[in-house]
C-alpha cells in the first residue's frame, strides 16, 4: 500500500481517528493531519482529533447518521475533487476505517480515478471501549473468541443462530436505535435472557459512561439507548464497571450526542 511523503503533495490518506481520544490516535494519524490541506471528517471524530490538523487547513464535516448526512458516493467525490486540485487529503474516520467504516469503498472509488490511497489503521471502538469498562473480550476459561457485528443489520446479514450459540463474546457497533431489536433476535435464537451484557456510552470521552444489565432486559427496554455506544454480550460483560443499569434509563434521562 502507498505511503505518502506528507510535505509533497497531491496526496490522499484514509485515515482511523481511533475511538475519540486524542491521545489513542497513532503517530502517523497526527503526522497526516499536521501536514493536510482538507479533512474530509467523520461527524464522530472528536474535537481534540480535530485540533490536531494543521492550522488553516479546511475542515469539512462529512459525517452521516441513520437517514441523514452526506452521501457516499458525495464523499467519495470530495476525496477525488480536492486530490485533483493539488491539495494533501486526509479522509478521517471515526475508529479503524475498514471496520465498518466503508472505508474499502472509499479506496476503490479512487483507485478508479487513478489515485493510490495510504490506509492507516485506527484503534477500533469494537475493542477500546469493552477495555475502557474492564472487560476483556477474550478471557482464558470465560471466552475464547469474539465477534464484532453491526447493529444495523438486522436482517439475513447476521447469523443470529451461530451467534447465540457460538459461546463467545459479541461485540455489536452502530445498535443505539436497534439495542433491543438486537437483543430480541438473539434470544429468538436461543441465547439465554440471562446472559450479561454492557453498553458503553461515548467510549475514552470526558462523557464516557457504562450501563450494565441483561440480554432480556435490554430486549425490553424502549426506545433509543444513549449513543454513540457499544454493546458488548457474552459473559465477560458480568466484569464491566457500571456507573448505571438498564433499569435506570427508565427512570433518568440521559443525554444522548447527536
Amino acid at each position: 500500500m502507498k505511503r505518502v511523503d506528507p510535505t509533497v503533495g497531491p496526496w490522499l490518506a484514509l485515515v482511523g481517528a481511533g475511538p475519540g481520544d486524542p491521545d489513542l490516535l497513532t503517530r502517523r494519524a497526527a503526522t497526516l493531519l499536521g501536514a493536510a490541506d482538507v479533512v474530509l471528517h467523520d461527524w464522530l471524530v472528536g474535537t481534540g482529533v480535530l485540533a490536531l490538523a494543521r492550522p488553516g487547513a479546511r475542515l469539512i464535516d462529512v459525517g452521516k447518521a441513520k437517514g441523514r448526512g452526506s452521501s457516499q458516493r458525495h464523499i467519495e467525490q470530495l476525496m477525488i475533487a480536492h486530490h485533483g486540485d493539488g491539495a494533501r487529503v486526509v479522509r478521517l474516520k471515526g475508529g479503524d476505517p475498514f471496520v465498518f467504516g466503508r472505508g474499502m469503498e472509499e479506496v476503490a472509488a479512487a483507485a478508479a480515478a487513478g489515485i493510490e490511497v495510504e490506509v492507516v489503521p485506527g484503534l477500533s471502538s469494537a475493542l477500546a471501549a469493552p477495555a475502557r469498562a474492564g472487560i476483556a473480550v477474550t478471557e482464558r476459561g470465560v471466552s475464547a473468541q469474539v465477534t464484532v457485528v453491526s447493529g444495523h443489520r438486522l436482517g439475513g446479514d447476521n447469523d443470529w443462530t451461530g451467534l447465540a450459540r457460538s459461546g463467545g463474546t459479541i461485540v455489536v457497533l452502530m445498535a443505539a436505535t436497534t439495542g433491543p431489536a438486537v437483543a430480541a433476535r438473539l434470544l429468538a435464537a436461543g441465547m439465554a435472557a440471562t446472559t450479561p451484557l454492557a453498553v458503553v456510552v461515548d467510549a475514552t470521552r470526558d462523557e464516557e459512561f457504562v450501563v450494565t444489565g441483561t440480554l432480556g432486559r435490554l430486549a425490553t427496554h424502549v426506545g433509543p439507548l444513549p449513543g454513540p455506544c457499544v454493546i458488548v454480550i457474552g459473559a465477560v460483560a458480568a466484569q464491566a464497571r457500571g456507573q448505571a443499569t438498564l433499569h435506570d434509563l427508565v427512570a433518568t434521562d440521559i443525554p444522548r450526542r447527536r
